[in-house]
């Protein structure tokens, strides 16, 4: 009798299993290559086949799919070993009552700095217990939503604060956000207050809310506030009051809010304060949009800690090499980065030359080796990786990325405290270490659902099969992860339609469906494809109604009214029929395939006919990662974005010496475009005989149009 088996495993790497009968017994053995596995591995390989044989022993009518892998001693590891992150923390504990304590320990200290104006702790605290006296007046309490739509500015932070401090929730509403998108979000969150700035309040949509603007004397605006009280309030929120909801994609066509409770932001700023501790000293750089959860702890953690928040310039946080300056001109000692970013402010000189940057935190898109690689050799700081779905208070999964780790894949990590995580089957039994499966989220972290939306609420927080606590449930994330030996976790890849674009999460859905919308589009699907830089990129693909036609120029401003800018695909695919797989599926993989040569179909290309139009091909085509542009090419059709397009002024500025405004290309997004603006820029400072050149070149191209 002889077993001859062979497993094959992924990547066609094979592992021998054999088994020869002797007297009384079978013996296995397994075969493998040291050069691809550690002696570890093929032991838990062992025991889980053993494990396997015994169930089949136990049950053998029992389907192979039902059958226990887990040993005991595993399943304990997984279960509650690498969960055991109970922590007491204060229950009383707020955001806002934290604030106030350091209020009380440092009230003339600089709190706050924003351009050249600068708060103190015990100013920034007066004027938001006048925003919050003002609030209740109101109607504001537990429970009670308050959106701000505002740039980045002072006023932003004493409207977060004075909320918290009235006993509300606020509702961050990005002022860049479409007209359609801001109604819904007033509409669906039934607002009762909308905070803003004067020059942004005629352009927001008729809502139910009272509008409020903190910068203005006008009637219900800040003359109307000074007039309250600045002592401090009692705190009328309980921990399972919501404090924010931020909306997220979502995959039906409608945004989705998310509501996260003082309790779970409370946790996050705990564990923090305890594993990423910041001091007095520390100055952090707020610059993430405040309608992302990440922005959360840049406001909140270091004034909790009495440390300095340095806000960023409104759309600051699109230009790297600003943000390289305001590093080095305030001394910021903590920054937090999505990795798409970081990797542009390392071609900026002047990240690794800071001499006060002590720690980089990086999430919301996958942290890649060769980018951990170049952060170690130029930047003296400690790098953090962190891991958080909106529907978990900011982060639940962290590490510390080792200094010499220049390759393999590099771990999200493990739980923060009073926080559970488990990577599950489809059965919601938990897999064994190295094998891929569903990460679920449980503990203290979990918001609280989606407001107005029970049903998804109800699919995706799970009751929890592994807690004896009445009420206790998981979050389904839809990402596909698997355990390390030692407990860390990595990242592999989303089991669904929803995409992470530098940092941003999307609903491919919502694009979809807004797509959709279009008088002329019969069909349409957008996919998510990788450039020859590693960056994902939207591109949408469109069928157009019978007899008509469409063009990416008419598609665009559809969208625009619809979606943020990122949301927008930056290349279209016009054909005939969507490609379907054989069970009837759109065939994403065969669009991705084919979507190329369509893109390049809908470009009619023009070249460069001056040396500053090469320059400028060059340049975009090197940053771009694309092997052809024409100079009237649109940016963001073939594959811009507001990061690039700061790169592209940047090296605009050392190649040629000259400023052109960021907003520029966001109005004329061509070289040919450009490269006037840097003709006409030139011509101020240059000599005549230069100036003759340039003429001569524009004069040649008249005679070849002519």
């Amino acid at each position: 009798f002889d077993l001859g088996v062979i497993v094959l495993l992924p990547s066609e790497q094979r592992v021998g299993l054999g088994g020869v009968e002797q007297p009384g017994e079978i013996r296995i053995v397994f075969e493998y290559s040291t050069d691809l596995y550690e002696e570890e591995t093929i032991r838990r390989m062992m025991s889980h086949y053993e494990r396997v044989m015994e169930s089949i022993v136990e049950q053998p009518g029992q389907r192979i799919s039902r059958l226990d892998m887990l040993t005991d001693d595993e399943r304990k590891l997984l279960l509650e070993e690498w969960n055991d992150t109970a922590v007491k923390y204060p229950p009383d504990g707020f955001v806002h009552t934290s604030f106030e304590e350091q209020v009380k320990r440092r009230p003339e200290e600089v709190a706050v700095v924003f351009d050249h104006l600068r708060l103190s702790y015990g100013e920034l605290d007066r004027r938001a217990n006048k925003l919050a006296r003002y609030l209740r007046r109101l109607g504001v309490g537990p429970d009670s939503l308050v959106a701000i739509c505002m740039e980045r500015s002072v006023e932003m932070v004493v409207a977060l604060l004075g909320v918290l401090k009235a006993g509300g929730a606020y509702l961050p509403v990005d002022p860049a956000y479409p007209n359609e998108r801001v109604a819904y979000m007033l509409e669906d969150s039934g607002a009762v207050v909308v905070l803003t700035q004067q020059r942004l309040a005629e352009a927001l949509p008729v809502s139910r809310g009272r509008v409020v603007c903190l910068d203005t004397g006008l009637e219900s605006g800040w003359e109307e506030i000074e007039r309250e009280s600045d002592q401090g309030l009692e705190n009328v929120a309980q921990a399972s009051n919501a404090a924010y909801v931020i909306y997220t994609s979502g995959s039906t066509g409608k945004p989705k809010g998310v509501v996260v409770s003082h309790g779970a932001i409370a946790n996050h700023m705990e564990w923090m304060g305890e594993a990423l501790p910041l001091s007095s000293q520390d100055v952090v750089l707020q610059k993430t949009p405040f309608s992302f959860d990440a922005s959360v702890w840049e406001f909140y953690a270091p004034l909790l800690a009495g440390a300095r928040l340095v806000m960023a310039r409104p759309g600051g946080h699109a230009d790297s090499q600003y943000l390289v300056e305001e590093i080095g001109r305030q001394g910021v000692t903590i920054l937090q980065l999505v990795p798409s970013l970081l990797r542009l402010l390392m071609s900026e000189r002047g990240l690794d030359e800071s001499r006060t940057l002590r720690r980089v935190l990086c999430g919301g898109e996958e942290l890649t080796p060769s980018l951990v690689g170049e952060f170690n050799r130029r930047v003296e700081a400690q790098l953090i990786n962190l891991y958080g779905p909106t529907e978990a208070a900011i982060d639940t999964i962290w590490c510390e990325v080792e200094r010499g780790r220049e390759a393999g894949p590099v771990p999200i990590g493990m739980p923060v405290s009073n926080t559970q995580v488990y990577i599950l089957d489809g059965r919601l039994r938990p897999v064994p270490i190295g094998v891929p499966g569903e990460l679920y989220i449980g503990g203290k972290s979990l918001a609280r659902g989606y407001i107005n939306r029970p049903e998804l609420t109800a699919e995706r927080f799970v009751p929890n099969p592994f807690s004896t606590e009445p009420g206790e449930r998981l979050y389904r994330t839809g990402d596909l992860c698997r355990y390390l030996p030692d407990g860390n976790i990595v990242f592999l890849e989303r089991i669904d339609n929803q995409v992470k674009v530098r940092g941003n999460r999307i609903e491919l859905g919502e694009i979809e469906a807004a797509l959709s919308t279009h008088p002329q589009v019969r069909e349409a699907v957008v996919v998510v494809r990788e450039t020859q830089r590693g960056e994902q990129r939207l591109v949408g693909h469109v069928v157009a109604a019978a007899g008509v036609e469409v063009n990416s120029s008419e598609i665009r401003a559809h969208l625009k009214q619809r979606l943020p800018d990122y949301m927008i695909p930056s290349g279209y695919v016009f054909r005939e029929r969507i490609p379907l797989s054989s069970n009837g599926k759109i065939d994403r993989r065969a669009l991705i395939e084919e979507e190329q040569s369509g893109l390049e179909a809908t470009r009619i290309y023009e070249g460069p006919r001056t040396y500053i139009e090469e320059e400028l091909v060059a340049i975009w085509m090197e940053i771009l990662g694309i092997e052809r542009v024409g100079i009237s090419d649109n940016f963001f059709e073939i594959g811009g974005h507001s990061l690039i397009a700061a790169q592209i002024i940047s090296r605009v500025r050392k190649v040629f010496g000259v400023e052109i405004p960021l907003r520029g290309l966001f109005e004329e997004p061509t070289i040919e475009h450009l490269a006037m603006e840097i003709v006409k820029t030139q011509t101020e400072t240059l000599d005549s005989e230069e100036v003759a050149r340039i003429l001569a070149d524009l004069e040649e191209i008249s005679d070849a149009e002519v």
